[in-house]
């Protein structure tokens, strides 16, 4: 029987599978194998922990999706995906890690015997869990198909939100708030970091009222003094000390569902130094969120807060904003859209971002980001709602 309550409705995965197909269409491809979890659970619903061994949904033109995987997490996808039971697969225990057999001789006996041994075969060359022993193995298995790169090709669907998924991320936003609002009481001289996560995660995965927190898709990070100037380290048992800040990374998650959110807390009195950063960074993030405009550049944000930062004596260049959305370890970005001066990539109403404009300098680190909506009309809608400032404690 399929999922008897699905995270989304049927009309949301038709909708969802009709976009893939037509890009399918517009490639030239005969069938796509995704193995990247987060469109994995965009098109179908499956939701499980795992991705650590080969798995994947084979689309097709006319017909249901089949999602394929390990056998024993067959049984998670019944329970998961919006599919009938048939268009399950799993391929046995044997291929598990094995030396001598491999999942993708499975997956090549299936896709002969549907018909596209020698067919054009969309893969995601580019992509965490698809390796190059599986591309390897997937040629000498069916020397007769042309595997074409889909990198992204799902991925690049997923760009404009529904309403339905909105209404998640807005659950995950809520999420965000509280833990960012625990972190503002806790945090004090004295306190280990690691105590302190324990609570960052408690709150995570408690949630507010009907939304229940689910496991991010990366850890808290939240480096402190000279340690900030790194901007992925995570935490250790060492105390949080006076005359120190410290940025803390999270993200709510609800159902998969990620709005990250930035803060830094100062314990002391902070340098002049780092109240003039603040001063700009507010500044060219509020420039940015002016710029984040439907019809507007992804590239038109970057200036934006470019410029402002550069106006105030801090050069900055690179990345600075992602879209983000459903997600699964080890990354909460859909790695399509950037925030950075050559994306030219158009905003459309429903896009959603984390707008990161992260300072990560010789010897300190400030982060202050906001997770945006564009709207139809106007400005970006920050989903967070609390002040953009850098977080004193005397």
């Amino acid at each position: 029987m399929p999922a008897s309550k699905p995270p989304f409705s049927r009309g949301e995965y038709d909708r969802r599978l009709e976009k893939v197909r037509r890009s399918m269409e517009a490639k030239g491809l005969d069938v796509l194998f995704v193995e990247d979890p987060s469109n994995m659970a965009w098109l179908t619903g499956y939701d499980g922990w795992s991705f650590y061994v080969h798995q994947g949904v084979v689309v097709f033109h006319d017909a249901d999706p089949v999602w394929w995987g390990r056998v024993q997490d067959a049984n998670g996808a019944v329970r998961t995906v919006w599919m009938e039971d048939e268009r399950v697969a799993g391929y046995n225990d044997r291929y598990v890690q094995s030396t001598v057999h491999h999942p993708m001789q499975d997956l090549a006996h299936r896709l002969r015997e549907w018909g596209y041994a020698g067919k054009r075969i969309g893969v995601e060359l580019e992509n965490y869990y698809f390796s190059a022993k599986a591309y390897l193995v997937l040629r000498e298995e069916l020397p007769d198909a042309e595997f074409v790169d889909a990198t992204a090709l799902v991925n690049w669907q997923r760009a404009v939100k529904s309403a339905e998924e909105i209404a998640f991320m807005r659950k995950a936003a809520r999420i965000s708030e509280r833990i960012v609002d625990g972190i503002a009481a806790r945090v004090e001289p004295g306190v280990k970091k690691n105590e302190l996560v324990a609570e960052i995660l408690g709150d995570a995965v408690r949630g507010v009222d009907d939304a229940w927190g689910d496991y991010a898709a990366i850890v808290p990070l939240l480096p402190s003094g000279t340690d900030a100037a790194a901007p992925h380290l995570t935490w250790d048992g060492r105390p949080f000390r006076t005359g120190e800040a410290t940025f803390f990374e999270i993200a709510g998650c609800y159902r998969r569902y990620h709005v990250p959110f930035c803060r830094t807390v100062f314990l002391g009195k902070p340098p002049q130094q780092m109240i003039d950063a603040e001063k700009a960074l507010v500044e060219g993030l509020e420039a940015g969120l002016e710029a984040a405009r439907a019809g507007n550049r992804a590239g038109q944000v970057a200036d934006a807060l470019f410029s402002s930062l550069e106006r105030a004596g801090i050069a900055k260049e690179g990345r600075c904003g992602y879209p983000i959305g459903l997600s699964y370890p080890p990354d909460w970005g859909e790695r399509t859209i950037s925030f950075r001066r050559e994306d030219e990539t158009i905003l459309e109403p429903g896009m959603t971002f984390h707008f990161m404009p992260g300072l990560w300098m010789s010897d300190w680190g400030m982060e202050i980001t906001e997770s945006i909506l564009i709207r139809d009309s106007g400005p970006a809608e920050c989903l967070c709602d609390r002040p953009r400032k850098l977080i004193v404690k005397d």
